[in-house]
């Protein structure tokens, strides 16, 4: 059974091979900007004391996308996934 902080790890992780087949920088950022807006403060920042803490074990654009985000505080939008609709408008959102 994995820990609250595994399963962290594996998510960020799961996230950037999502987006695997973009250049690693803007997997990278798309990786931040899916996590600044989806996950909880409390996960955001668990996963940021797992980084500091070198106990994360991140894959390369996982890493470089929490790093991102230790550092800057949010990123430009990166996909169309966190681009949602206006009332009425439909196509943007992943979620339909």
């Amino acid at each position: 059974m994995m820990s609250n902080d595994e399963r962290l790890v594996y998510m960020v992780n799961q996230i950037a091979r999502n987006f695997a087949t973009m250049a690693a920088d803007h997997a990278a950022a798309a990786t931040a900007d899916h996590i600044v807006s989806f996950w909880d403060p409390r996960m955001k920042a668990r996963i940021m004391v797992q980084l500091e803490a070198g106990r994360a074990d991140l894959t390369p654009i996982a890493a470089l996308a929490v790093a991102h985000l230790r550092d800057h505080d949010k990123p430009a939008g990166e996909t169309r996934a966190t681009e949602f609709n206006a009332v009425g408008e439909s196509g943007h959102s992943d979620a339909g």
